[in-house]
């Protein structure tokens, strides 16, 4: 099943992709995708509706993020061990975790925008996990069982605030429109295995990125189960676990973006991205 939010930012209602690609609206049944609505009784619950009973929604609508009311934003850092090895870092020995400002979040079609006296902005597809049920101090064979499902995510980075600026990552992962997730978050039963997912990422039409999750160094079980060690995971909470080589800081020379670019990215099963970018002009 894929969940996903459509309209205008701030009154994005919940809904759905049915069979043919029609997106059907849920806002008779639910309040959100989050939540709550994020359990598996709940997903059951829409499970069972009969899609062509649902609204259809022009196809011209905007999507929002596909999941409301993100509490945290937890990014894995250097997860892909190729990725590590293009960035001139080793292996980690446990998993990198840092946060990304819920403000960063966006739609999946969003315009992305540069920061002012950005020097560096650069993009990276991951595999989002959007946990379903609170997770705390589990165990690695039971931490599936809180996962609600998957999305694409761009974690875009200003790679100066990030790494010269001294302090901690979250200041180059944390400006608006940093953070699109969708188009539709794919729910965990019809992922069968997320270590075996391909993924891309292009840029005005050139593919930086061309890689898959089984290149990942902590995989989504065991990343569900380490983090929860350190806090309590909530419904809503979205897990993005880290990017295949391929980004901008990784180019001979370093490439990154600039105003008037188009990013065209996506995961196997979990549906495509694509943003313009702009100029910060406030």
């Amino acid at each position: 099943m894929k969940l996903l939010r459509h309209g205008e930012p701030g009154a994005e209602k919940p809904g759905m992709l049915d069979g043919s690609g029609v997106i059907r609206d849920l806002s008779g049944h639910i309040d959100d995708v989050a939540g709550g609505a994020l359990s598996d009784d709940a997903l059951a619950q829409i499970a069972s509706l009969d899609p062509s009973s649902l609204p259809a929604v022009s196809e011209a609508t905007r999507l929002g993020p596909c999941v409301g009311s993100v509490g945290k934003f937890i990014c894995v850092g250097l997860n892909y061990a190729d990725h590590a090895a293009e960035s001139g870092m080793d292996v980690p020995p446990e998993p990198v975790l840092f946060f990304k400002a819920t403000s960063a979040i966006t739609g999946p079609n969003d315009d992305v925008i540069i920061p002012k006296a950005s020097e560096k902005t650069d993009w990276e597809v991951e595999l989002g996990i959007v946990i379903g049920k609170e997770a705390r101090y589990v165990s690695e064979a039971d931490a599936m069982s809180h996962v609600a499902g998957y999305c694409v995510v761009n974690d875009l980075s200003e790679r100066h605030f990030q790494i010269e600026r001294a302090g901690q990552w979250v200041k180059g992962k944390s400006a608006d429109t940093f953070g699109p997730i969708g188009p539709w978050m794919v729910t965990r039963d019809e992922v069968a295995d997320p270590q075996n997912l391909s993924m891309f990422l292009e840029v005005d039409g050139h593919r930086y990125q061309d890689g898959s999750t089984k290149t990942m160094v902590y995989g989504v079980q065991h990343l569900v189960h380490y983090i929860s060690q350190f806090m309590s995971l909530q419904p809503g909470d979205i897990i993005s676990t880290g990017t295949p080589p391929g980004v901008g800081m990784g180019q001979n020379p370093q490439t990154y973006l600039k105003a008037g670019q188009t990013m065209r990215l996506g995961i196997e099963g979990m549906g495509e991205q694509t943003q313009k970018t702009v100029a910060y002009t406030g």
